[in-house]
């Protein structure tokens, strides 16, 4: 399979020079891994350690209650407040004047090399900021115990201290990434059934000043026409943009909402049970109706102070920067509640990661002297475009630890980063989790003292007290090398707890495709390997499968095996329709800085796809060569409109989209196809 060649050539082991003397035995490790899913008692006693480690203003009278599958419950009757844990028991355990979030905007000052706009915020600022908010809503607008608030912001402070500030009050959030469009933020506040929206004049991105409030006004009216009314909405005056249309007493200025708040205001957290409601999330709408993924209170924490230790190996002296979105869960998780409860420094930036020069991340790293990276796949192979004398003018030295998730991770990105940013002496995984799970679930663990060699690519092994298994379409385990369905048999603190006001679909989604044995297995959607030495290998959506002349091909092993090329640094696979072979692959390929696209170098990609992949895939490929793909504002390629291009149809919402001239590069290397095709079938005749 095309799987096993990949995974040989690049399956060699590799250990960080300063680890060498702390390796597992992947049998060892496999064994230890193997006591902690054994029985359920097992899997309690794993997470109930865990569990110790955390703040509860009330201990759990069991660990989990499994008496009604799939709707598990972690730490029954135990009480907590994630507010509570990430701000007053850190100040309660000394950390008062720890610095707890670094943040910087996008604007940047050319002339002495500086961003414009750095805020430092203490855990005890956090703290005071956080109150006062919290007194706001609730002296103010009323905001109560298991209320839902929609948030639709860019990445500022603000964000995050409402979020802590409605999780103080009992209240949960819907927090709407800030690219969405109007139509898809009102159908998730009237979802949620919010009252309030909490947002911002505009944002910044790439050096321009995009407008959020107008979007929001629309949103709301979308609400009213369909019988939902938004009470108020809470503006962050982000960009100073003049002509912001107001309504009085429904918008209200965030500096005005506060400004009478004294900063010894204090509000006591509600003491929530474990399975209260943290958030709920939505997921994309591109497959259907989008899913509210709810999420705990006591597993969700529980999940987050694992993985932050296990996964990051987070001390006190850390400088911790996950450069996701919280518009996402990685930023749920990772930017602000995972680091927050474990005392972390975390970094919070505004922009995109190459304004005003490609070298923006590697600058903030060298200031802040980052020890702990967690980025994507994507971001990394935008960046790999670059010169690396971009890399070397910067001190990376201190990155100790390096993690990327989203999507899968090609092995020559990670050979990239492993080499240039990790200088070869940093632990690094391609880590695998997704909303639903709340945590993740895969990894090498150097926060148990020791980790397994590195094998570029890999996803790694399943986190101590998780079963996972690669399984075939009738629920049978896939034997080593053959490409099966991930899916996860035992439950996690973490996870999502049901779908928002939906549990028939929750059971339908994720639970109903493996049943055998009247065992409850989580279908997680995507294809996985699992090598002859146990390691997960995560290959993308089953979904994403293009069916060539009967042959099912995955559109990620077209992608990795064109990554595999000296010359390509991006590459989006889409399936195009055939009279005859059903399918096609359409492969939309970014060349490196400095190489051109060439009639020569089309045919060399084509033999190296017959040579990594087969000649199922190579002899009708068609390779389109474009500057830039589009992506998301979060950097996920958006196939759905490569997809459009080629088959004609319309784009359809594309306010997420990070540069619209992507998409236009895409129309003309198709255009310019069609037209050679065109030419040829015309002189044939």
């Amino acid at each position: 399979m095309a799987e096993e060649r990949i995974y040989e050539e690049f399956g060699q082991y590799i250990v960080p020079s300063s680890w060498k003397d702390k390796v597992w035995d992947i049998k060892e490790y496999q064994r230890f891994h193997e006591n902690t899913i054994k029985d359920k008692k097992a899997i309690e006693n794993w997470w109930e350690k865990w569990a110790n480690k955390l703040f509860w203003f009330k201990k759990w009278d069991r660990v989990l209650d499994d008496s009604n599958p799939p709707f598990y419950k972690w730490f029954v009757g135990a009480e907590t407040n994630l507010s509570y844990l990430c701000l007053d028991w850190q100040i309660e355990q000394g950390r008062k004047n720890k610095l707890a979030l670094i943040w910087e905007g996008e604007p940047y000052d050319e002339t002495v090399k500086k961003p414009k706009e750095l805020k430092k915020f203490t855990y005890y600022d956090l703290y005071q900021q956080t109150n006062r908010i919290a007194y706001a809503l609730r002296e103010k607008l009323g905001v109560k115990k298991d209320e839902i608030l929609t948030f639709y912001m860019p990445m500022i402070p603000e964000l995050l201290l409402y979020m802590l500030a409605v999780q103080r009050l009992g209240a949960s959030h819907s927090i709407v990434y800030s690219g969405f469009s109007a139509l898809a933020l009102a159908e998730r506040a009237i979802a949620a059934g919010s009252r309030i929206i909490v947002t911002a004049d505009a944002l910044y991105r790439r050096g321009k000043v995009k407008p959020l409030k107008e979007i929001v006004d629309e949103a709301v009216n979308i609400c009213e026409k369909r019988g939902h009314n938004i009470e108020h909405v809470i503006v962050v005056n982000r960009t100073d943009r003049p002509g912001i249309p107001w309504k009085e007493i429904k918008d209200i200025w965030h500096h005005e909402f506060i400004k009478d708040i004294p900063e010894n205001a204090r509000i006591e957290p509600e003491r929530l049970k474990s399975d209260s409601i943290s958030y709920i999330l939505y997921t994309s709408g591109t497959t259907g109706k989008p899913k509210g993924v709810q999420h705990s209170i006591g597993g969700y924490a529980v999940g987050l102070c694992a993985t932050m230790k296990l996964i990051f190996d987070i001390n006190e002296e850390d400088i911790y920067w996950c450069v996701a979105d919280i518009g996402w869960v990685t930023g749920h998780s990772y930017i602000v509640y995972g680091p927050l409860m474990t005392g972390t420094t975390t970094i919070m930036y505004e922009g995109a990661p190459d304004y005003p020069w490609p070298d923006r991340w590697w600058d903030i790293i060298e200031r802040y002297a980052v020890t702990v990276f967690y980025t994507t796949p994507t971001a990394i192979r935008m960046l790999m475009k670059f010169p690396l004398d971009l890399i070397k003018k910067h001190d990376l030295s201190t990155l100790r630890i390096i993690h990327s998730v989203g999507e899968p991770i090609n092995p020559k990105v990670f050979h990239w980063y492993f080499k240039n940013l990790g200088r070869e002496d940093v632990v690094a995984t391609s880590t695998w989790w997704m909303t639903e799970t709340g945590q993740i679930l895969t990894g090498h663990f150097p926060g148990l003292g020791k980790i397994f060699p590195l094998k570029p690519g890999t996803n790694g092994f399943p986190l101590p007290g998780v079963k996972m298994e690669v399984l075939d379409v009738d629920g049978n385990p896939c034997n080593p090398g053959e490409r099966g369905y991930l899916v996860i048999s035992t439950p996690w603190p973490s996870m999502l707890t049901t779908l928002y006001q939906d549990p028939e679909r929750y059971i339908d989604v994720y639970w109903s495709k493996f049943t055998k044995n009247k065992q409850w297995r989580f279908y997680t959607g995507d294809y996985a390997v699992k090598d002859q030495d146990g390691y997960l290998w995560v290959l993308g959506r089953a979904d994403d499968v293009l069916k060539v002349a009967g042959h099912r091909v995955g559109t990620a092993e077209i992608e990795s095996a064109m990554l595999m090329h000296p010359t390509v640094v991006e590459s989006a696979c889409i399936g195009k329709p055939h009279k005859l072979k059903g399918e096609v692959p359409c492969i939309f390929t970014v060349l490196k800085q400095g190489v051109s696209p060439s009639p020569e170098l089309e045919t060399e990609l084509k033999l190296h796809l017959r040579k990594t992949i087969g000649p199922i895939v190579a002899s009708d490929a068609i390779i389109l060569f474009v500057e830039t793909v589009p992506k998301t504002r979060s950097g996920k390629i958006m196939r759905r409109l490569l997809k459009a291009v080629i088959t004609g149809q319309k784009l359809g919402d594309i306010t997420t989209l990070e540069d619209p001239t992507a998409v236009k590069e895409a129309e003309r290397a198709y255009q310019y196809l069609k037209a050679a095709v065109e030419r040829k079938e015309e002189k044939n005749f």
